[in-house]
């Protein structure tokens, strides 16, 4: 069964410093359709102005990871991490039993453009953990780069979550297969461009919820850059 969720339906907010579009339930955006998918609980697509950010605040009993598009994310939290997050590189936060953390654009002129993204974890209590990698564009071009994993195969992050997260840049008649095991189920994010997935066509910001499906099959991108979480 396939199920798409058309971007232009998602949830908007705009702040001025912050504009941000929901897929899921969110803050003041509030949609019993769609509170998650499986494991999976927020996709946010965040632009946030320069000088603008996230003051210091708390999480916890969440897996959290921050893919970013365009510009620099600033992270800091109170497991003593500090860096800055640009394109290619994605961050990944277990929350468990609380972790604090801000988030800053400090750039003075180019806003930074990013995907926050969160999934329930395999059990609550969990100590807390940051990791970060990146991720070449050429390691995703015509090709499903794993990076996020369960067990951190393949130098993916690790997520406390039975969840496979893989991004894909796809151009012209390249055609990707992902099989699905028995029981498990798929949401395909397109960032941006366009990209058919099992003969539907997607527009960025358009979202496909795959479930009862053997495979996933990406073909016709243009200009497509896609999210694939293969969940339980």
């Amino acid at each position: 069964m396939l199920t798409l969720r058309p971007g232009s339906e998602r949830g908007h907010a705009d702040h001025g410093w912050l504009e941000s579009y929901h897929s899921f339930s969110f803050a003041g955006y509030v949609d019993p359709d769609h509170v998650h998918f499986g494991p999976l609980r927020v996709i946010n697509e965040d632009r946030v102005a320069p000088g603008g950010g996230f003051g210091q605040h708390g999480h916890r009993d969440m897996e959290i990871f921050s893919y970013v598009l365009s510009g620099e994310l600033a992270h800091r939290d109170t497991l003593g991490n500090g860096s800055s997050i640009g394109p290619g590189r994605v961050q990944l936060m277990t929350t468990g039993t609380g972790v604090e953390h801000s988030e800053f654009n400090h750039s003075a002129h180019e806003p930074v453009h990013f995907l926050q993204i969160w999934l329930f974890p395999r059990e609550t209590g969990l100590t807390p953990r940051y990791s970060e990698a990146d991720f070449s564009a050429d390691s995703k071009r015509d090709q499903l780069r794993l990076i996020i994993s369960p067990d951190g195969r393949d130098g993916s992050l690790r997520i406390e979550q039975d969840a496979f997260i893989y991004a894909t840049l796809l151009e012209g008649e390249t055609t990707l297969t992902h099989t699905l095991a028995p029981g498990r189920r798929a949401y395909v994010h397109l960032i941006r461009g366009t990209l058919e997935i099992n003969g539907q066509l997607l527009e960025g910001g358009d979202a496909l919820m795959l479930e009862e499906e053997a495979r996933i099959e990406l073909t016709r991108g243009r200009d497509a850059e896609a999210l694939v979480f293969d969940l339980p």
